[in-house]
Protein backbone atom coordinates (compact mmCIF):
# COMPACT_ATOMS: atom_id res chain seq x y z
CA UNK A 1 0.00 0.00 0.00
CA UNK A 2 1.33 3.43 -0.92
CA UNK A 3 1.93 5.89 1.89
CA UNK A 4 -0.40 8.79 2.54
CA UNK A 5 -0.09 12.03 0.60
CA UNK A 6 -3.70 13.17 0.93
CA UNK A 7 -6.92 11.58 2.19
CA UNK A 8 -10.45 12.30 1.05
CA UNK A 9 -12.23 11.52 4.32
CA UNK A 10 -15.85 11.28 3.17
CA UNK A 11 -17.20 9.67 0.02
CA UNK A 12 -19.78 7.05 -0.94
CA UNK A 13 -20.19 4.12 -3.30
CA UNK A 14 -23.73 3.58 -4.59
CA UNK A 15 -25.87 1.05 -6.40
CA UNK A 16 -29.45 1.72 -7.41
CA UNK A 17 -30.49 -1.94 -7.31
CA UNK A 18 -29.88 -2.46 -3.59
CA UNK A 19 -32.83 -2.45 -1.13
CA UNK A 20 -33.43 0.92 0.53
CA UNK A 21 -34.43 1.42 4.15
CA UNK A 22 -37.86 2.87 4.84
CA UNK A 23 -36.43 5.62 7.07
CA UNK A 24 -34.40 7.66 4.61
CA UNK A 25 -34.16 11.23 3.35
CA UNK A 26 -32.46 10.55 0.00
CA UNK A 27 -31.81 7.82 -2.57
CA UNK A 28 -29.13 7.10 -5.18
CA UNK A 29 -29.86 8.56 -8.62
CA UNK A 30 -27.14 6.51 -10.33
CA UNK A 31 -24.44 3.96 -9.61
CA UNK A 32 -21.13 5.26 -8.24
CA UNK A 33 -18.53 2.51 -8.23
CA UNK A 34 -15.33 2.09 -6.29
CA UNK A 35 -13.45 1.97 -9.61
CA UNK A 36 -14.84 5.39 -10.52
CA UNK A 37 -13.91 6.75 -7.12
CA UNK A 38 -10.34 5.46 -7.23
CA UNK A 39 -9.94 6.95 -10.71
CA UNK A 40 -11.17 10.29 -9.32
CA UNK A 41 -8.58 10.12 -6.53
CA UNK A 42 -5.83 9.38 -9.07
CA UNK A 43 -6.89 12.25 -11.30
CA UNK A 44 -6.64 14.74 -8.44
CA UNK A 45 -3.53 13.46 -6.68
CA UNK A 46 -5.35 12.06 -3.64
CA UNK A 47 -3.71 8.89 -2.37
CA UNK A 48 -6.38 7.48 -0.01
CA UNK A 49 -10.02 7.78 0.91
CA UNK A 50 -12.62 6.97 3.55
CA UNK A 51 -15.95 5.55 2.39
CA UNK A 52 -18.90 6.47 4.56
CA UNK A 53 -22.03 4.33 4.55
CA UNK A 54 -25.00 6.27 3.17
CA UNK A 55 -28.15 6.22 5.28
CA UNK A 56 -30.47 4.77 2.65
CA UNK A 57 -28.99 1.24 2.85
CA UNK A 58 -29.58 1.04 6.59
CA UNK A 59 -27.29 -1.51 8.23
CA UNK A 60 -26.50 -3.33 4.97
CA UNK A 61 -22.75 -2.75 4.63
CA UNK A 62 -22.12 -5.33 1.89
CA UNK A 63 -21.42 -2.76 -0.83
CA UNK A 64 -19.08 -0.87 1.48
CA UNK A 65 -17.13 -4.02 2.35
CA UNK A 66 -16.87 -5.03 -1.31
CA UNK A 67 -15.44 -1.61 -2.17
CA UNK A 68 -12.90 -1.74 0.67
CA UNK A 69 -11.72 -5.18 -0.44
CA UNK A 70 -11.43 -4.04 -4.05
CA UNK A 71 -9.27 -1.07 -3.05
CA UNK A 72 -6.60 -3.31 -1.45
CA UNK A 73 -5.90 -1.12 1.57
CA UNK A 74 -6.23 2.26 -0.11
CA UNK A 75 -9.60 2.95 1.52
CA UNK A 76 -11.07 2.75 5.01
CA UNK A 77 -14.76 2.62 5.89
CA UNK A 78 -17.34 3.91 8.34
CA UNK A 79 -20.35 1.61 8.72
CA UNK A 80 -23.92 2.02 9.92
CA UNK A 81 -24.76 -0.70 12.44
CA UNK A 82 -27.59 -1.70 14.71
CA UNK A 83 -26.65 -0.99 18.34
CA UNK A 84 -27.17 -4.67 19.16
CA UNK A 85 -24.68 -5.87 16.53
CA UNK A 86 -22.69 -8.89 17.68
CA UNK A 87 -19.01 -8.76 18.54
CA UNK A 88 -18.39 -11.27 15.77
CA UNK A 89 -19.99 -8.99 13.17
CA UNK A 90 -17.97 -6.04 14.42
CA UNK A 91 -14.79 -8.07 14.06
CA UNK A 92 -15.83 -9.00 10.52
CA UNK A 93 -16.28 -5.32 9.66
CA UNK A 94 -12.88 -4.53 11.17
CA UNK A 95 -11.22 -7.26 9.12
CA UNK A 96 -12.76 -5.72 6.02
CA UNK A 97 -11.30 -2.26 6.64
CA UNK A 98 -14.02 -0.55 8.69
CA UNK A 99 -12.63 1.79 11.34
CA UNK A 100 -15.74 3.48 12.70
CA UNK A 101 -19.51 3.65 12.95
CA UNK A 102 -21.78 6.34 11.56
CA UNK A 103 -24.74 7.90 13.32
CA UNK A 104 -26.58 9.49 10.41
CA UNK A 105 -29.31 11.21 12.38
CA UNK A 106 -29.91 14.19 10.10
CA UNK A 107 -33.50 15.20 9.22
CA UNK A 108 -35.14 13.05 11.88
CA UNK A 109 -38.24 14.06 13.78
CA UNK A 110 -37.02 12.09 16.80
CA UNK A 111 -33.48 10.97 17.56
CA UNK A 112 -32.49 7.53 18.88
CA UNK A 113 -31.70 7.48 22.59
CA UNK A 114 -27.91 7.42 22.63
CA UNK A 115 -28.01 6.87 26.42
CA UNK A 116 -29.90 3.57 26.09
CA UNK A 117 -28.00 0.48 27.33
CA UNK A 118 -27.55 -0.94 23.82
CA UNK A 119 -25.89 2.25 22.61
CA UNK A 120 -23.76 2.58 25.75
CA UNK A 121 -22.46 -0.95 25.22
CA UNK A 122 -21.92 -0.31 21.51
CA UNK A 123 -19.88 2.82 22.15
CA UNK A 124 -17.71 0.98 24.69
CA UNK A 125 -17.01 -1.72 22.11
CA UNK A 126 -16.18 0.92 19.49
CA UNK A 127 -13.70 2.49 21.91
CA UNK A 128 -12.10 -0.87 22.64
CA UNK A 129 -11.73 -1.57 18.91
CA UNK A 130 -9.90 1.73 18.46
CA UNK A 131 -12.64 2.97 16.12
CA UNK A 132 -14.28 6.38 15.86
CA UNK A 133 -17.91 7.49 16.17
CA UNK A 134 -19.02 9.61 13.22
CA UNK A 135 -22.10 11.78 13.66
CA UNK A 136 -24.16 13.68 11.10
CA UNK A 137 -26.74 15.88 12.78
CA UNK A 138 -28.06 19.42 12.58
CA UNK A 139 -26.01 21.78 14.73
CA UNK A 140 -29.06 22.90 16.68
CA UNK A 141 -29.54 19.27 17.85
CA UNK A 142 -25.85 18.40 18.14
CA UNK A 143 -25.40 20.38 21.36
CA UNK A 144 -27.53 17.85 23.25
CA UNK A 145 -25.78 14.80 21.76
CA UNK A 146 -22.08 15.52 21.32
CA UNK A 147 -21.04 15.77 25.00
CA UNK A 148 -22.58 12.34 25.68
CA UNK A 149 -20.84 10.77 22.68
CA UNK A 150 -17.49 12.21 23.73
CA UNK A 151 -17.86 10.76 27.21
CA UNK A 152 -17.46 7.19 25.91
CA UNK A 153 -13.77 7.64 25.10
CA UNK A 154 -13.79 6.98 21.36
CA UNK A 155 -12.82 9.79 18.98
CA UNK A 156 -15.88 11.58 17.61
CA UNK A 157 -15.84 12.69 13.97
CA UNK A 158 -18.38 15.36 13.02
CA UNK A 159 -19.60 15.55 9.43
CA UNK A 160 -19.80 18.65 7.24
CA UNK A 161 -18.58 21.46 9.54
CA UNK A 162 -21.01 20.39 12.27
CA UNK A 163 -24.00 21.59 10.18
CA UNK A 164 -24.56 24.81 12.18
CA UNK A 165 -27.93 26.50 12.15
CA UNK A 166 -27.59 29.17 9.42
CA UNK A 167 -29.37 31.82 11.50
CA UNK A 168 -26.89 31.35 14.36
CA UNK A 169 -23.72 30.64 12.38
CA UNK A 170 -20.63 30.26 14.56
CA UNK A 171 -22.82 31.06 17.59
CA UNK A 172 -24.88 27.89 17.05
CA UNK A 173 -24.88 25.88 20.28
CA UNK A 174 -23.88 22.67 18.51
CA UNK A 175 -21.02 24.37 16.73
CA UNK A 176 -19.78 25.75 20.05
CA UNK A 177 -19.82 22.20 21.44
CA UNK A 178 -17.82 21.04 18.42
CA UNK A 179 -15.20 23.70 19.14
CA UNK A 180 -15.02 22.58 22.78
CA UNK A 181 -14.47 19.00 21.71
CA UNK A 182 -11.76 20.01 19.29
CA UNK A 183 -9.98 22.01 21.96
CA UNK A 184 -10.18 19.00 24.29
CA UNK A 185 -8.62 16.87 21.54
CA UNK A 186 -11.26 14.14 21.21
CA UNK A 187 -13.44 15.63 18.46
CA UNK A 188 -12.60 15.90 14.76
CA UNK A 189 -14.44 17.82 12.05
CA UNK A 190 -14.69 17.31 8.31
CA UNK A 191 -14.20 20.34 6.08
CA UNK A 192 -16.66 19.03 3.53
CA UNK A 193 -19.84 19.67 1.56
CA UNK A 194 -20.31 23.44 2.01
CA UNK A 195 -23.41 23.09 -0.17
CA UNK A 196 -25.06 21.28 2.75
CA UNK A 197 -24.78 24.34 5.02
CA UNK A 198 -28.30 25.51 4.19
CA UNK A 199 -27.10 28.54 2.26
CA UNK A 200 -24.46 29.73 4.73
CA UNK A 201 -20.93 30.76 3.74
CA UNK A 202 -18.40 28.16 4.85
CA UNK A 203 -15.56 30.63 5.42
CA UNK A 204 -16.51 31.78 8.96
CA UNK A 205 -16.81 28.14 10.02
CA UNK A 206 -13.43 27.30 8.50
CA UNK A 207 -11.79 30.19 10.34
CA UNK A 208 -13.37 29.25 13.68
CA UNK A 209 -12.44 25.59 13.29
CA UNK A 210 -8.85 26.38 12.35
CA UNK A 211 -8.53 28.63 15.41
CA UNK A 212 -9.99 26.04 17.81
CA UNK A 213 -7.03 23.67 17.82
CA UNK A 214 -4.56 25.18 15.34
CA UNK A 215 -5.87 22.83 12.66
CA UNK A 216 -4.95 19.72 14.68
CA UNK A 217 -8.41 18.11 14.61
CA UNK A 218 -9.52 18.82 11.08
CA UNK A 219 -9.73 16.60 8.02
CA UNK A 220 -10.85 17.34 4.47
CA UNK A 221 -13.41 15.54 2.33
CA UNK A 222 -15.34 15.86 -0.92
CA UNK A 223 -18.63 14.04 -0.20
CA UNK A 224 -18.36 12.44 -3.68
CA UNK A 225 -20.68 11.73 -5.53
CA UNK A 226 -22.59 14.60 -3.89
CA UNK A 227 -25.91 12.86 -3.23
CA UNK A 228 -28.74 15.33 -3.76
CA UNK A 229 -26.37 17.89 -5.27
CA UNK A 230 -25.02 15.84 -8.18
CA UNK A 231 -25.74 18.42 -10.87
CA UNK A 232 -24.09 21.38 -9.18
CA UNK A 233 -20.80 19.90 -7.87
CA UNK A 234 -17.72 18.07 -9.07
CA UNK A 235 -14.47 16.77 -7.61
CA UNK A 236 -12.35 19.59 -9.02
CA UNK A 237 -14.53 22.16 -7.27
CA UNK A 238 -14.03 20.38 -3.95
CA UNK A 239 -10.26 20.48 -4.44
CA UNK A 240 -10.48 24.18 -5.27
CA UNK A 241 -12.44 24.88 -2.08
CA UNK A 242 -9.85 22.91 -0.12
CA UNK A 243 -7.01 24.99 -1.50
CA UNK A 244 -8.87 28.23 -0.75
CA UNK A 245 -9.60 27.18 2.82
CA UNK A 246 -6.12 25.83 3.60
CA UNK A 247 -3.46 27.92 1.88
CA UNK A 248 -0.49 27.21 4.18
CA UNK A 249 1.51 24.15 2.98
CA UNK A 250 2.31 22.93 6.48
CA UNK A 251 -1.29 23.22 7.62
CA UNK A 252 -2.45 21.52 4.44
CA UNK A 253 -0.15 18.56 5.11
CA UNK A 254 -1.48 18.32 8.65
CA UNK A 255 -5.13 18.30 7.56
CA UNK A 256 -4.76 16.25 4.38
CA UNK A 257 -2.27 13.61 5.53
CA UNK A 258 -1.03 13.58 9.11
CA UNK A 259 -4.33 13.79 11.00
CA UNK A 260 -6.35 11.41 8.79
CA UNK A 261 -3.46 8.92 8.68
CA UNK A 262 -3.58 8.73 12.47
CA UNK A 263 -7.35 8.87 12.81
CA UNK A 264 -8.23 6.29 10.15
CA UNK A 265 -5.21 4.00 10.41
CA UNK A 266 -3.21 4.74 7.27
CA UNK A 267 0.59 4.68 7.01
CA UNK A 268 1.73 8.28 6.67
CA UNK A 269 4.46 9.17 4.17
CA UNK A 270 7.65 10.00 6.09
CA UNK A 271 9.59 11.40 3.11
Amino acid sequence: MSSVRAVDCHAHVLRRDLPLTAERHSAPKYDATVEQYLAMLDEHGVSHGVLTAPSFYGTNNSLLLHALTSAKGRLRGTAIVDPTISDEDLRELAAGGVVGIRLNWIKRAALPDHTAPAYVRLFARIRDLGWHIEVYLEGEKLAAVLPGLRAHGAPVVVDHFGSPSPDKGVRCAGFREVLRGMTAGDTYVKLSAPYRLRGADARPYVDALLAAANGMNLVWATDWPFVGFEESNNYAQCVAWRDQWIADPGLRRLILAMTPARLFGFAEDQD
